[in-house]
């Protein structure tokens, strides 16, 4: 099975300096590129010079996470795609379990491995955990991280099973798949935008599964810091978005407008803790929302599954009921 190893680069040469190594140690059977997203920095000459091994597909311009991904993979002949953060360090025989479930299941998709907190290696990473799920108003939440609690990781999460979206930050992907749904959305630019593909590909009837057996380390927020007003910024515009791609037809209102109400709790606790900055992120990403609708309900497919959320509110749950590990969750289901 083919497989290549795919990392999104902008002026990462440091990044590249210090995680590459392990990608080209620990992956042999794997072809391994770097997509540059037309850095200003020497990325590009750094690579040639010191990884001759590794290829290297330049965008002509950064395209940003999203469709820096779907110009490079044009350029790119795999069966399986493994697209990894360039602040992403690798463990050795993190690919075999991987192929080896694509090989035996093929039903399944789209994988991720266990991502553990690169700075803190015994801890879950926020970006992604041990699997992505999904409450009925599109707040997100993990196997070992609910909103800012992070979990340690004890060998609770040591299985293999099916999960509702993958980590962009380590994302494998069947190259036939992520055709058949036309890539990542371009005009996410960056952030949720593997969660949108994950529901598309679920609502076409696709598995998605979490490997415990592949385990990697993540810095995270190596481009933008979890308490950027940009990221706030794309992280609300974006979910909304998405619903808006794939809820069911007799949900979307409903529950559209129930989110935005949620949001505008969230906006309420900035205001209290100063944080005006992300507030007024909340706000722009809402009108930026309503300007951007029409357009994303004209991506609609012709099915969308209700079946989509584990829970109904882990909002409720987390600032109400006080649950912030994930296996208690279901204790109250």
């Amino acid at each position: 099975m083919k497989i290549a190893v795919v990392i999104l680069n902008w002026n990462g040469t440091k990044l590249l300096e210090h995680f590459l190594l392990s990608i080209v140690k620990y992956s042999l059977e794997a072809d391994i590129y770097v997509a540059d997203n037309a850095s200003t920095d020497d990325s590009v000459a750094f690579v040639k010079a010191n990884f001759p091994t590794v290829k290297i597909v330049v965008n002509e311009s950064n395209f940003g996470f999203a469709q820096g991904y779907n110009e490079a993979l044009k350029h790119i002949d795999a069966e399986i795609y493994a697209l990894v953060n360039s602040d992403i360090e690798v463990t050795e025989n993190w690919l075999k379990p991987i192929v080896a479930t694509f090989e035996n299941e093929p039903k399944t998709a789209i994988i991720q491995p266990k991502i553990l907190d690169f700075k803190r290696k015994e801890y879950f990473e926020y970006a992604g955990a041990a699997g992505g799920f999904m409450d009925k108003y599109g707040y997100m939440f993990c196997r070992g991280r609910i909103f800012e609690t992070l979990e340690k990781d004890h060998g609770q999460y040591n299985d293999n099973c099916e999960i509702f979206w993958a980590s962009g930050a380590c994302f494998f992907i069947r190259s036939s798949i992520y055709n058949e749904v036309n890539g990542f959305d371009a005009d996410f630019f960056a952030h949720q935008e593997e969660i949108d593909l994950c529901w598309r590909a679920f609502n076409k009837g696709h598995s998605i599964k979490y490997n415990s057996q592949s385990v990697v380390y993540h810095v995270g927020g190596a481009t933008l810091q979890q308490g950027n007003p940009k990221k706030t910024f794309l992280n609300f515009r974006n979910s909304l978005l998405m619903m808006v791609k794939n809820l069911p037809k007799n949900q979307l209102l409903p529950v559209l407008f129930i989110r935005l109400i949620l949001d505008g709790v969230a906006g309420i606790q900035f205001l209290l803790q100063g944080k005006f900055k992300h507030l007024w992120a909340i706000l722009e990403a809402h009108f930026a929302f309503y300007s951007l609708y029409s357009k994303n309900y004209e991506k609609r497919n012709d099915f969308q599954s209700d079946n989509y959320y584990k829970i109904k509110s882990i909002v409720y749950l987390y600032f109400i009921d006080k649950v912030k590990v994930f296996n208690n969750i279901l204790d109250t289901k």
